[in-house]
């Protein structure tokens, strides 16, 4: 009897610390959402008034934020997949220059249909991605080594295909001129609200979303980033999911730059400058470790907006350009840090 009463209190404490654990990962495992319920609290708390009105939470600003996080977001999901392997994309950025650029050039120079040239320019940017992969993949280089080289190569590429200059892109039936459909990137739909990249970036988000959840690639991922070397030995094909991988965000940063083009209504050699790191910044903020193995799709949009809205009530509020890099910079070491006190299990 004595001993049946001891057992007691040790199963019952066993049971109540796995519940606790169980909460504590539950947290975690949400943290980019909680962020994005704070700093949206916050916003509306210090957002401006106009005559009473909240300007944070007007219709217009709240889809300016979507929309100025799209191309952003477009990147970072694409990201989510190499990361989710342990690797690291650091060329995004100059692919969306690169895209940018050849969008411009195919249409206003080459004469391309709208079509024909977002199908080239996504099919550069899916063969750029799947280099770089079979680079990681089959030469066993460091994928930091290799996609900052490939910053530069894509970097160079853009310079070299537009002479060094920005291509304007200007509209109609005439030489020199895009199509008027390309202009629609720049639009809004659903009476003049919705803008059109947010729904491209609503649409890659579903298909991404959908993609990891029922597949059986998005499981030899997460298998990769947990522990490559028994993923190998229990049959998954590692080097294809890698190259994969860097193809899906190849591509994806060059949708984002037809997308750039579309609303600048111009192709620039530096166009996406810095944005692998804004890209990078998302992912991790959206509680994807970088060591791979963990993280969603999901979370990266969630924070692509919270980073999105960070920027938007700092500017409403007029803070200092330098402030708000040294808000955001501390913002993206503390979901660093809280990374480091997630349960393994």
């Amino acid at each position: 009897m004595s001993n049946q009463t001891e057992e007691r209190p040790a199963e019952s404490g066993a049971v109540a610390a796995r519940r606790r654990t169980n909460v504590v990962a539950t947290l975690f495992r949400f943290q980019s959402f909680f962020g994005l319920v704070a700093v949206f609290l916050a916003a509306v708390v210090f957002s401006p008034r106009n005559d009473g009105q909240i300007l944070f939470l007007t219709s217009e600003n709240l889809f300016n934020i979507v929309r100025a996080v799209s191309e952003i977001g477009i990147i970072a999901i694409g990201l989510t997949f190499v990361i989710l392997t342990g690797g690291i994309d650091l060329s995004v950025g100059s692919v969306l220059g690169l895209a940018a650029v050849g969008s411009a050039v195919l249409m206003v120079e080459d004469g391309y249909g709208v079509w024909a040239t977002v199908a080239l320019v996504l099919l550069a940017g899916i063969v750029f991605g799947l280099l770089q992969g079979t680079a990681v993949a089959l030469l066993g280089v460091q994928a930091f080594i290799v996609t900052l080289a490939g910053l530069q190569i894509a970097r160079g590429l853009a310079r070299m295909w537009s002479g060094g200059e920005t291509v304007q892109i200007s509209y109609g039936d005439g030489p020199g001129q895009a199509p008027m459909l390309f202009s629609l990137l720049g639009e809004r739909t659903f009476g003049g609200v919705v803008p059109i990249p947010a729904l491209i970036f609503a649409v890659v988000a579903v298909v991404a979303i959908l993609f990891l959840r029922g597949s059986a690639y998005s499981r030899h991922l997460y298998a990769i980033g947990g522990n490559e070397k028994a993923a190998r030995l229990s049959g998954v094909p590692v080097n294809r999911v890698k190259i994969i991988a860097f193809g899906i965000a190849g591509f994806c940063a060059a949708l984002a730059g037809i997308v750039h083009a579309g609303q600048l209504n111009a192709g620039s050699p530096n166009d996406g400058i810095a944005y692998e790191l804004d890209g990078i910044a998302a992912v991790v903020v959206g509680g994807t470790s970088l060591a791979g193995g963990r993280g969603s799709v999901i979370g990266t949009i969630a924070g692509a907006l919270l980073l999105g809205i960070l920027n938007n009530i700092l500017s409403l509020n007029s803070v200092n350009t330098d402030l708000q890099l040294l808000i955001k910079g501390l913002v993206i070491v503390a979901a660093a840090a809280l990374q480091r006190l997630r349960p393994t299990s």
